[in-house]
């Protein structure tokens, strides 16, 4: 049995494997995890690749919280891994670092299989990767999943990042097959939602009564708020902007502004790319994915927000190829006017007096910005000195051509 299975009683259910599985971004340059694991007769009997990391938050002794980033790294034990019999199902262990386990197991029907749940647990007596840690307890998170048919194999190259209590799960570049016949890693895929193009489109029945976010529509400009992302003890994400949802649904559009006063913020910070996460009673998770680009220079790749409408309806959008926001590493990219970030036909959002810096953030603060082309006026005057130069030459040549053709007017032929 799995190892999970002889810890304490998890503390927290969440009941969508594949929601945990399937992340939005298949991009993160950080170590992959790959098993191919054999049976008694040395055949494939199941398969995965992945990518995944956990950000713990936990209340040290002086009641004051810290957060943490674990990398899973490649070189992770894989020992307790197993095909499975008829006593026991298909699962994948893997241990690393002090105290920390990851489990996850695999179901099997007629014609299909499943992941029936997914496990994580660690122990905050680790003082290296807990300092103050008040608590030493080990935690747990388990998840179930939905079918995958025997012959398939299950693909999510995109990512998502689900947040359960003091711990955010993130999963992405993810291929797996359990339940392999014939020695033979099947070709063609099962994929998720996130990496379906329908994906960006609410599932939900569609009714004839217009449906609207559950607040007002917003006429007044959004407040700033300002919100940053920690490695450890240190800042390693900044960010300051309005934020005004341009939301469409059943033709009918509406706008959210987004109230930093009750909204709640967190990310993870990795060597290629960076993630904010904002959510509210409203917002389930508003993402804003960072990369870097030929290694100087960093821009806004992908957004991806979930939300709740009044009538209980769902709505999702998410586009993970976008270019916004480009500016040199070791700078910040500064847009005080009003811009647009258009995510899908049914979502923008509107920024204001924004400002973000995702990555090489020095003692908390933010470097040298580089600013819009919106907010640069610095080109607008010799636009105007140069329209005006070009409109006098052109006056001066049209009276010149005028004075000329009325001169030989004066003359008559011999």
């Amino acid at each position: 049995m799995a190892r999970s299975c002889r810890l304490p009683r998890p503390l927290v259910t969440v009941h969508s494997a594949l929601a945990l599985l399937c992340l939005f971004l298949g991009i993160l340059k950080i170590d992959t995890l790959s098993l191919n694991l054999k049976n008694s007769h040395n055949a494939t009997c199941l398969y995965a690749q992945w990518q995944m990391n956990f950000t713990i938050e936990y209340e040290t002794v002086n009641h004051g919280l810290k957060k943490v980033t674990i990398q899973v790294p490649s070189n992770a034990s894989y020992n307790g891994s197993d095909c499975g019999t008829d006593g026991s199902l298909p699962q994948i262990q893997v241990q690393f670092g002090s105290g920390f386990f990851w489990n996850v197991n695999f179901n099997r029907e007629t014609s299909a299989y499943s992941i029936g749940n997914i496990s994580f647990s660690y122990d905050t007596s680790d003082n290296n990767t807990f300092p103050d840690a008040k608590e030493k307890v080990n935690t747990a998170f388990e998840v179930n999943s939905v079918e995958v048919p025997l012959d398939e194999i299950f693909r999510c190259h995109s990512m998502r990042t689900i947040k359960e209590g003091n711990v955010t799960h993130n999963y992405w570049d993810i291929l797996v097959q359990a339940f392999i016949q014939n020695d033979t890693i099947s070709k063609k895929e099962f994929v998720c939602n996130k990496d379906s193009p329908a994906s960006t489109v609410s599932t939900t029945t569609l009714t004839t009564e217009p449906v609207v976010p559950s607040k007002p529509i917003p006429e007044e400009r959004p407040i700033p708020g300002t919100y940053s992302v920690k490695n450890g003890s240190n800042v390693c994400l900044l960010a300051t902007m309005g934020l005004q949802l341009n939301i469409t649904k059943n033709k009918v559009t509406s706008l959210l502004n987004i109230n930093p006063n009750v909204t709640d913020f967190g990310g993870v910070c990795l060597k290629q790319t960076a993630i904010l996460w904002l959510n509210d009673s409203i917002i389930d998770n508003l993402e804003f994915l960072f990369a870097i680009k030929n290694g100087n220079r960093f821009y806004l790749k992908g957004v991806n927000v979930s939300l709740s409408l009044v009538n209980s309806s769902d709505f999702t959008a998410g586009k993970n190829n976008l270019s916004y926001w480009d500016a040199p590493i070791g700078s910040s990219y500064m847009c005080n006017k009003e811009d647009t970030i258009a995510v899908s036909d049914t979502f923008q959002i509107n920024t204001f007096d924004l400002r973000v810096q995702p990555f090489n953030v020095m003692e908390g603060k933010y470097s040298t910005a580089q600013e819009c082309s919106l907010d640069d006026d610095s080109i607008l005057i010799p636009v105007i000195v140069g329209a005006g130069l070009a409109g006098l030459i052109l006056i001066i040549v049209v009276a010149y051509i005028i004075g000329r053709r009325k001169s030989y007017a004066g003359y008559q032929t011999l």
